[in-house]
């Protein structure tokens, strides 16, 4: 009494084709999804997120203090463009967005029930220079925007949208 005994299993043919079949959709898949310039966005996300928590602060402040700016607010010159952060100098040559004056605007005194912590920009701000500016208008508008929003191409080239609010 003989059986044949069949081996089970598969021939290393059908697991390389198998190997490289499963290769081509992973590398199809990283294609389509594109992981740096969803990373692009999510920053922009983040500094458009960032710009509307500092306009609705500042315009808080005002509200609750019968239509008065905040200190350093009020002395800025109207219709000058300040980055946010407490450096004393330097500050005119970061925001590649509009061109702001050499001293930046210090926010980080603002009470923590209108803002506790002021943002800072995602790719390096500090809270020195947080990449983010300001201004007050001759009517005392207030606009708010990020120096640095990253374009949708590789290395966050290509063009940047602009992140900017005002009210």
């Amino acid at each position: 009494m003989h059986r044949s005994r069949k081996l089970l299993g598969f021939t290393m043919v059908e697991l390389i084709i198998v190997i490289a079949i499963i290769a081509i959709l992973a590398a199809v898949i990283f294609v389509a999804v594109d992981p740096a310039r969803r990373l692009h966005e999510a920053r922009n996300a983040r500094r458009s997120s960032d710009v509307q928590t500092i306009l609705d602060a500042v315009v808080k402040y005002q509200v609750d203090n019968d239509g008065a700016h905040y200190s350093t607010v009020a002395t800025a010159t109207a219709g000058s463009y300040y980055v946010i952060g407490t450096a004393g100098s330097g500050c005119d040559t970061t925001c590649g967005a509009q061109t702001t004056q050499a001293a930046c605007l210090n926010l980080s005194a603002l009470p923590a029930n209108y803002l506790s912590a002021v943002p800072t920009d995602p790719n390096g701000g500090t809270a020195a220079n947080t990449d983010y500016y300001i201004s007050r208008s001759a009517t005392n508008n207030i606009t708010v925007g990020a120096c640095d929003p990253e374009g949708e191409d590789a290395g966050g080239t290509g063009t940047a949208p602009t992140i900017e609010v005002s009210r």
